[in-house]
Order: structure tokens, then C-alpha cells, then sequence
């Protein structure tokens, strides 16, 4: 289940708007909770085609999580965003 989005630019990023974003993402929300887990994080992030995803999920909960309990809920969406952007090839597309 890769990540499929409108293109790839020039730097090799994948473009997608924060909806497809939340689509993708949500595909791997397994116990349907509405929130993503460390464990679900790292199967997007391999599925994606990303390197040392286990490091980048625990990294991404520790920079992402404000509330501290172990879990992106929607309220941090777009502090996974700006993760993304930064560690995980990803461009959003604000529209």
C-alpha cells in the first residue's frame, strides 16, 4: 500500500494535500481508534518505501505527541505533518 499521490517533483518529494494525508495514514490505524500508534506509524513509514522505520516512528511519537500519551490523535495531525515533511520525503500541499 504505497503512498499515492498527484506527483513526485523535482527533489523527489511526493506531493499530496493534508486530506490525502489523513486518507493514507488512516489506513493504517488498525484497531480503528482514530489515532495512530508507534507500531501502526512504522508500517506507514516501511510501506512507504521508508528506511529505519521503527527509529522514525519512536522519533516522530516523541517529537509529535503534545499530550504525551504514546499516540498521533487528530489534534496533532499537523505536528506529523511537519515531520513528514522533514524526515519522510513528504510534501503537503496546502490548497
Amino acid at each position: 500500500m504505497a503512498i499515492k499521490t498527484r506527483s513526485c517533483s523535482i527533489d523527489g518529494k511526493r506531493d499530496m494535500t493534508i486530506d490525502e494525508f489523513k486518507r493514507w495514514l488512516s489506513k493504517f490505524d488498525e484497531d480503528k481508534d482514530g489515532r495512530i500508534s508507534r507500531d501502526e506509524l512504522a508500517d506507514a513509514i516501511r510501506v512507504s518505501g521508508g528506511w529505519f522505520a521503527r527509529r522514525k516512528s519512536k522519533q516522530a511519537i516523541r517529537a509529535v505527541d503534545e499530550n504525551g500519551n504514546g499516540f498521533i490523535d487528530d489534534n496533532e495531525i499537523k505536528n506529523l505533518v511537519e515531520f513528514a515533511e522533514k524526515h519522510l520525503n513528504v510534501r503537503i500541499l496546502f490548497f
